[in-house]
């Protein structure tokens, strides 16, 4: 809108005529303002729709800017066409006419009603008065106001209207078809975190699109300049979403390797119950043939596991793959637990038959030394000899006495190889 002129002395007749035709101009700007502002879609939807909150309160001192933007406007009207009709009397206008014009075009010669103002407006400018003389100059600065005030709300709530609902359809729709996934492997509220979160999003969503529609004002954010739809609840939404898609995946990808992994499980858990059962008999075997008191005891097979798989297995044929997918997590570090404690079991009670067997093939290593020395008649060293393969291969085995008798037997082969005289190289040609 363009801004009426300064007021001064009485005008002459060329002087009016150059305001009349740009309050021409300025008047035609005006209107074709106001009529876009009537048209704004944004307008027409804040019109129609049931509003609350921040939306209801602005529309209504916005709606009470626009009546008097327009009562303005008319004034403004007469006014122009007033000194149209009074210029156009003669084509030389009088002294008292052009003080008319004067009046009309530059001074206070345009009266408005009090009831025109807005209620802000009024409070603004003292004590209500039933009428006021204002300038054009004044009345485009009051309209000028209006309009701006009633364009920032409408293309707000335009702007928000545009893109906030329609986000918000797709992303409940995207909502539902996760939550038909859900509910297809069990996860549903009450039975699963993430069915009862989803049933939360959908709420959500519900109550963001309706306040989004009665609201949209409340989803504005002025700054930075010229403003912008605040998306911040949606984009939360969103990553709700995509939180509880990823455990519903997750969900899925259980039901899809249920199968190998329960496979896994019971041969882990089987190697485990082996395991345990050849501790177990190598354990009689070692209190059998060897002298010890500290074989340390063999458990049973673990039958909490063996409960848990089985309780796993009924789940997979009844399709809880939301309750089978903690379970398998939890199944799978135990039952490779379990497997290394039955092979650390079994390590542990046959550790004084391979203590034994490791003698005997150190004993046989010095015997056969002691052939090639030559040294096989040697009566201490047969006698040393016949001492540790007694004690050896006798039942129950005496581990430390027989580790001795095979170190004395060591020390021996060690001392009458000392003593052997050398004789010079022999000729191998």
């Amino acid at each position: 809108m363009a801004v009426a002129g300064r007021s001064g002395p009485v005008m002459g007749r060329e002087d009016v005529d150059r305001a009349l035709a740009r309050l021409a101009a300025e008047h035609e700007a005006v209107e074709s303002s106001l009529l876009s502002l009537q048209d704004h879609s944004g307008r027409r939807l804040l019109e129609g729709a049931e509003l609350t909150g921040v939306t209801k309160e602005r529309w209504a001192a916005t709606d009470a800017a626009i009546t008097a933007l327009w009562a303005h406007f008319d004034a403004y009207t007469d006014a122009l066409t007033t000194a149209r009709e009074l210029r156009a009397r003669r084509r030389w206008p009088t002294q008292t006419e052009l003080r008319e014009l004067t009046d009309l075009l530059r001074g206070d010669g345009v009266t408005v009603t009090g009831a025109d103002l807005p209620d802000h407006a009024r409070s603004l400018t003292g004590p209500a008065r039933l009428t006021e003389r204002l300038s054009l100059e004044e009345i485009v600065g009051r309209m000028n106001g209006w309009y701006d005030q009633a364009m920032e709300t409408v293309a707000a709530a335009d702007s928000v209207w545009s893109a906030l609902p329609a986000r918000i359809d797709l992303l409940a729709a995207e909502t539902q078809r996760v939550r038909s996934l859900a509910h297809s492997v069990g996860v549903r509220p009450g039975a699963h975190p993430a069915g009862d979160d989803l049933e939360a999003l959908v709420a959500e969503l519900t109550a963001l699109r309706a306040q989004a529609v009665s609201d949209p004002l409340a989803f504005w954010s002025a700054t930075p300049p010229p403003g912008r739809p605040d998306t911040a609840r949606y984009e939360e939404a969103g990553r709700r979403l995509d939180g509880i898609r990823r455990e519903v995946e997750a969900v899925l990808h259980v039901r899809d390797d249920a199968e190998h992994r329960l496979a896994r499980l019971r041969d882990v858990l089987s190697r485990a119950d082996r395991t345990l059962t050849e501790a177990r008999s190598a354990r009689v075997e070692v209190l059998s043939k060897i002298l010890a008191s500290d074989v340390p005891a063999v458990s049973g097979p673990a039958s909490a596991l063996h409960e848990q798989l089985a309780a796993a297995g009924d789940f997979a044929r009844t399709a809880q793959w939301h309750r089978l997918s903690p379970l398998l997590d939890s199944l799978e570090q135990h039952a490779d637990d379990e497997l290394l404690r039955a092979r650390e079991s079994l390590t542990a009670v046959t550790a004084p038959l391979a203590v034994r067997a490791e003698l005997r093939g150190r004993l046989d290593a010095y015997r056969a030394k002691v052939a090639r020395l030559g040294l096989a008649e040697d009566p201490l060293l047969i006698e040393r000899y016949d001492q540790a393969r007694r004690l050896l291969w006798s039942a129950p085995c005496d581990l430390a006495a027989a580790e001795r008798t095979v170190r004395r037997y060591q020390d021996a082969v060690a001392e009458v190889g000392a003593q052997r005289p050398q004789g010079p190289p022999q000729d191998r040609r």
